[in-house]
């Protein structure tokens, strides 16, 4: 295997995203044959031992990709401190491996969120460099008109930095016109953007579901409940980050790692589509989580 950053073997292997990897290693958490690394240091994950806060890196053999439906009042994290139910909540009792969540789906909002072990791909995912486009259905109260949408699509300044959606276009409207449903694209991940685009022009969000993360789309996923994506899936996140399918076999068996411990999980059982079930139940089964299609929301 050859020699390469620490902060991108962690990520790598599934261990956190970059970002977060190269903030271990800033705090001295991080050590390479006993000594503490900065910033830039490189390894060979096969030879040298490579610890975070004293534990071993232990090399595993199986990368995760999962899909899951997010249900509002769930939280995008992988620990809570107020104790509410997180995402990885809903599939850990399934997936054995460790998954982290990639980006931001906020408490109130619903949809697909991807999980998975192998964060060089969550780095990219999330990185807007790599151009990679979320789609939203937002139910927002009243309509707004065209002088709204072309402030819509001017964008806002969220967290220091403008920020303009991709596209946003009228899906369509409530009976007698009380609200409307619309179809907004972005390429950013900043802190409850589509909110904020449609608060600022006095539209306030009543409802919002991601429904796509770059080409993973899954109308028939219920909510609270998760797929493995398919190789094709897999394959095309790959492509679309320019993350070449290569690059992993020439690391042998789709390499990940963990920290190790005897931390033990439950293979999740088989849908007929050959992915996994979540809280809910076996396949697409109705979870515990219920809602209606936009098409048929009042």
């Amino acid at each position: 295997m050859p020699v390469e950053r620490v902060q991108k073997i962690l990520a790598r292997a599934g261990l956190a995203s970059r970002r977060e990897a190269e903030e271990w290693i800033r705090e001295g958490r991080v050590t390479v044959n006993g000594q503490v690394v900065s910033l830039g240091a490189k390894a060979d994950p096969e030879k040298d031992s490579i610890k975070v806060d004293g534990r071993r890196v232990k090399l595993a053999q199986r990368l995760r990709y999962i899909l899951l439906y997010k249900p509002p009042g769930v939280v995008t994290t992988s620990e809570d401190p107020e104790g509410r139910t997180t995402v990885v909540d809903l599939v850990k009792a399934r997936v054995s491996e460790r998954v982290f969540p990639v980006g931001r789906l906020d408490y109130h909002s619903e949809g697909l969120l991807l999980l998975t072990n192998h964060g060089e791909l969550a780095y990219r995912l999330g990185h807007p460099r790599y151009g990679v486009l979320r789609e939203y259905l937002v139910k927002v109260k009243g309509v707004p008109d065209e002088s709204d949408v072309s402030k819509l699509l001017k964008g806002a300044v969220i967290e220091g930095k403008r920020v303009v959606p991709k596209a946003v276009e009228l899906v369509r409207t409530t009976p007698k016109a009380v609200n409307s449903w619309w179809r907004v694209v972005v390429g950013e991940g900043k802190t409850h953007e589509v909110r904020e685009f449609f608060k600022r022009v006095e539209h306030p969000v009543q409802r919002l579901i991601r429904v796509a993360i770059g080409p993973l789309r899954d109308e028939r996923l219920k909510p609270g409940l998760f797929r493995d994506l398919t190789p094709e899936e897999v394959q095309s996140l790959y492509q679309a980050v320019g993350l070449a399918a290569q690059e992993e076999a020439s690391h042998g068996r789709t390499p990940s790692a963990r920290l190790h411990s005897k931390t033990r999980g439950v293979r999740a059982g088989k849908t007929h589509r050959g992915g996994t079930a979540g809280a809910g139940g076996e396949g697409h089964r109705q979870a515990r989580f219920q809602r209606k299609p936009p098409g048929h929301v009042t």
